[in-house]
């Protein structure tokens, strides 16, 4: 369903968010060269007490190497990514250069990222910089996180810290402030423990209720939709199809979030090969899938209600720019779906629909595989699962898998450009950060 590219995207009246890269760029020139995807790997996402972080990583890392056609000779530096390994396991500032030690990748230089739910991401931001310089032909990016802990409190406890901490009452007030009248229906009962994400996103939610006239139907729809699209993802951690009926009636989290509209904790790892021209003539040029954008962006101060400043639409009008392209010439979408709200809120931040028609535009069927913009075929984080350190190179295993052709019966038809969203962390009234990356294949 690719439309023409070159088509401009959706602008905003704020100043430009290219404006600070651009003089950066002039102050300090970057070699600029293309650069690609030549191989991916990915693991189950589930529940994997049995397996360490190690063997997450051999999988997913090995899987990337061979669909590359390379060994790990080839690997010239590696951007490692997770976010609660440290947390629940005391495994800090190293963790990058043991894991893959452990499988023999020694010696090249290895940088540990984390950036909350958007840690991988980052990694593959950063190694993409990294062969577009020119310091390296060929790097990997990787991410893992073994979230399920025998110790539950430890599990919960890695969302606490990812945002500010020392304002943390100051801040759930303000959240809280933002939508006082719209409220939960008579006879509600308030659930027990939850991450305070979940409490972040119903804030959230209830406000574009208040202003837009969303509603709870709606983001079943979204974790109606995810559920359906999983089972035909033999790697997601759900596997049944839910209606939308299900959805609203399961054990209630933070109204309006339900259970099922809620991601949940997940084990698993994802890989990705990363590569200039000249890494390329070594490896599987046929197979390769081009970075068109990857851009990252951090939270502003904005209001609440200034929808066409947040960091997530921002980022993306500056993807679109740096890709040529718009909104209408992706033929899918992998968002950051930490819960069904927040996919309705990344459909508009991208430019799909206007602000506001998100949760209408998933209630009609629009983000439906077959549908006019299909979002998470994946499953998403609600079906697929959510192990924070690899699920923005989740998203970007299955772009290449789509743009390949080889989704099988979760495949998009024609597919040419795909775009992901993947935040992590809060700041104010948005994630404390995001990044978009855009991949095509001609």
């Amino acid at each position: 369903m690719a439309r023409s590219p070159g088509q401009a995207p959706q602008r905003s009246s704020t100043p430009s968010a290219t404006t600070l890269n651009q003089s950066l760029r002039q102050e300090y020139p970057v070699k600029n060269e293309k650069t690609y995807i030549v191989g991916v790997g990915i693991t189950p996402f589930a529940k994997q007490i049995e397996r360490s972080v190690k063997d997450l990583v051999r999988e997913a890392v090995s899987a990337a190497l061979k669909d590359a056609g390379c060994d790990s000779s080839a690997l010239q530096a590696a951007y490692f990514a997770t976010a609660g390994q440290g947390a629940i396991e005391g495994q800090f500032m190293v963790s990058g250069q043991i894991a893959l030690g452990a499988m023999g990748i020694m010696g090249i230089p290895v940088t540990n990222v984390e950036n909350a739910c958007a840690s991988s991401s980052t990694a593959l931001n950063a190694a993409r910089l990294h062969v577009a310089s020119g310091a390296a032909d060929i790097c990997l990016a990787v991410g893992v996180d073994k979230l399920f802990s025998v110790d539950k409190e430890r599990s919960f406890a890695v969302f606490d810290g990812a945002w500010d901490v020392h304002a943390a009452e100051q801040q759930m007030r303000h959240l809280m402030s933002l939508s006082t009248d719209v409220q939960p229906p008579k006879g509600y009962v308030e659930p027990g423990k939850r991450s305070v994400f979940m409490d972040i996103y119903a804030s959230l939610a209830r406000l574009h209720m208040k202003t837009f006239g969303t509603t709870q139907r709606q983001l079943a729809a979204v974790a109606a939709k995810n559920h359906v699209h999983s089972t035909r993802n033999p790697l997601a951690q759900f596997q049944y199809p839910l209606t939308i009926d299900e959805v609203l009636s399961a054990r209630a989290v933070s109204w309006p979030l339900t259970l099922p509209m809620c991601a949940p904790i997940s084990d698993g790892a994802a890989a990705a090969i990363v590569c200039n021209e000249d890494g390329l003539r070594r490896l599987q040029r046929g197979r390769a899938v081009e970075i068109l954008a990857s851009v990252m962006r951090s939270a502003t101060d904005r209001r609440a209600d200034q929808y066409d400043r947040h960091l997530c639409h921002l980022a993306a009008n500056e993807a679109y720019e740096s890709a040529g392209l718009g909104p209408r010439d992706m033929s899918l979408a992998e968002v950051h779906d930490a819960t069904a709200f927040a996919e309705i809120q990344q459909t508009e931040a991208l430019g799909f629909c206007a602000f506001g028609e998100g949760g209408v535009m998933a209630e009609t069927g629009a983000t439906t595989l077959g549908g006019q913009i299909p979002i998470n075929v994946s499953g998403g984080l609600l079906s697929r699962g959510h192990p924070i350190g690899a699920t923005g190179l989740a998203q970007v295993f299955e772009m290449v898998t789509q743009l390949r052709h080889e989704a099988g019966p979760r495949q998009v038809e024609n597919a040419r450009f795909a775009i992901a969203e993947n935040g992590g962390g809060f700041s104010g009234v948005e994630e404390a950060t995001t990044c978009i990356t855009i991949l095509g294949r001609p």
